[in-house]
C-alpha cells in the first residue's frame, strides 16, 4: 500500500511540473504585453521599459518560467536599489495591477472559497447518496419516481438561473433572509451564515442530482450481483448487505466524480460566487481577467491545478482502500 501511494505521489509530482510549464508559456504567448499593464493607459516609453525590467518580463520565457517556479519554493524578489520588493515563498507572482503579491490576494480569498467548497460537499452528499440509497430501495415506487424528477431537474437547470431564482424568491419576494454580506465566520458567525447557506443549496442541490442517479444506479447494479446473493443466501443481515457490500460497491465510481467537483468548487466556484457576490477566488479570477492581470490569472489558475491533480491522488489512494485489486495493478 506504502508503494502504491509513493507512484502515485510521484506522478502527482510530474504531472503538476507539466501543468504549470504548460500553464504558464500559453499565458505568455498571448499577444498582451504585462509591462504595458503595469500602470494605465497613460504609460510612457520610459516607464513601460522600467516597469518590464522591475517584474522580470524583459528576460526569455524559459527563463521567467525558471524565476516563476523557483519563488515558489524560495520566494521572489522584484526590481532593484530603494524601489524593490519582494513576494515570499510560495510567490505566485506580482499583480501589477492590484500592487500585491498574488499569494497574498489569493490567502485572502481563498478561506470563502474553501467554506463555499465544504459546505456545499458535505450538503451534495448527504443528498445525493440519502435520496439515490433510498431510491433503490424502493425501486418503482412514489420514491423513485420523486428521485428521477429530482435529478432530471437538477441536471438541466444552470448554476446561475438556480442562483438567481434563490436569491430572488428567498431574499427580495419572501424576505426571509437578509441580502448576502459575507463575513468571517469567526467575527460574525449569523452573518457567515446567512450569507453562505444559500450558495450552499444552490450547489448542493444542483451537484445532488447526479450523485442520485450514480447511487441510485450503482446500487441496484451491486443487488444484483452474485456476492449479494450469496451473502442472503448465507443469512447475513439486510442491513450488513445494504452498508458492507451493496453500498461500499456503488461508491467507487462516485469517489472519482466526488473528488474531482470538490477540487473544481476549490479552484473557485466562479458563476456561484458572482450571483451571491462572495469575496472568494471565483470574483478573483473574474477581476483578474476584466483587468487582464496575467499573473492572477497564472496563480488561480496553478492553485485549481494543484487541486485537481491532488484529488486525483485521492480518488486513486481511496480505490485502493475500496477495492484492494487496484493495488496490485
Amino acid at each position: 500500500m506504502y508503494l502504491f501511494i509513493a507512484r502515485r505521489l510521484f506522478f502527482a509530482v510530474l504531472l503538476l511540473l507539466a501543468v504549470s510549464l504548460v500553464t504558464y508559456l500559453l499565458f505568455s504567448v498571448l499577444p498582451v504585453d504585462p509591462a504595458a499593464l503595469t500602470c494605465g493607459k497613460n504609460c510612457k516609453p520610459d516607464l513601460i521599459a522600467a516597469n518590464r525590467v522591475r517584474l522580470g518580463y524583459d528576460k526569455p520565457v524559459l527563463e521567467q518560467y525558471w524565476l516563476f517556479l523557483k519563488g515558489i519554493f524560495v520566494g521572489r524578489d522584484y526590481g532593484m536599489g530603494q524601489a524593490a520588493f519582494s513576494c515570499p515563498a510560495p510567490s505566485l507572482g506580482y499583480s501589477f495591477s492590484q500592487h500585491q503579491c498574488v499569494t497574498t490576494l489569493i490567502g485572502k480569498t481563498f478561506p470563502v472559497t474553501a467554506y463555499l467548497s465544504l459546505g456545499a460537499f458535505v450538503l451534495w452528499m448527504l443528498i445525493g447518496i440519502g435520496s439515490g440509497a433510498v431510491a433503490a430501495l424502493n425501486k418503482g415506487k412514489w420514491q423513485d419516481r420523486l428521485a428521477n424528477a429530482f435529478t432530471a431537474v437538477g441536471v438541466s437547470l444552470p448554476t446561475f438561473y438556480v442562483g438567481l431564482l434563490v436569491l430572488f424568491s428567498v431574499v427580495i419576494w419572501l424576505g426571509i433572509l437578509p441580502f448576502p454580506h459575507y463575513a468571517s465566520p469567526f467575527e460574525d458567525p449569523i452573518a457567515f451564515f446567512q450569507a453562505m447557506i444559500l450558495p450552499w443549496l444552490t450547489l448542493a442541490v444542483l451537484s445532488a442530482a447526479s450523485y442520485t442517479r450514480l447511487t441510485r444506479n450503482g446500487m441496484l447494479e451491486a443487488m444484483n450481483e452474485d456476492f449479494v446473493r450469496l451473502g442472503v443466501a448465507k443469512g447475513l443481515k439486510r442491513s450488513v448487505i445494504l452498508r458492507k457490500y451493496v453500498l461500499r460497491s456503488a461508491l467507487v465510481p462516485i469517489v472519482t466524480i466526488a473528488g474531482l467537483d470538490f477540487a473544481a468548487l476549490l479552484g473557485g466556484a466562479i458563476i456561484t460566487e458572482s450571483v451571491f457576490t462572495l469575496p472568494g477566488m471565483g470574483k478573483l479570477s473574474i477581476r483578474a481577467v476584466v483587468e487582464s492581470d496575467l499573473p492572477v490569472l497564472v496563480g488561480t489558475t496553478m492553485v485549481a491545478a494543484v487541486f485537481i491533480v491532488l484529488a486525483n491522488v485521492l480518488v486513486d489512494i481511496l480505490y485502493g482502500v475500496l477495492d484492494p485489486r487496484v493495488r496490485t495493478k
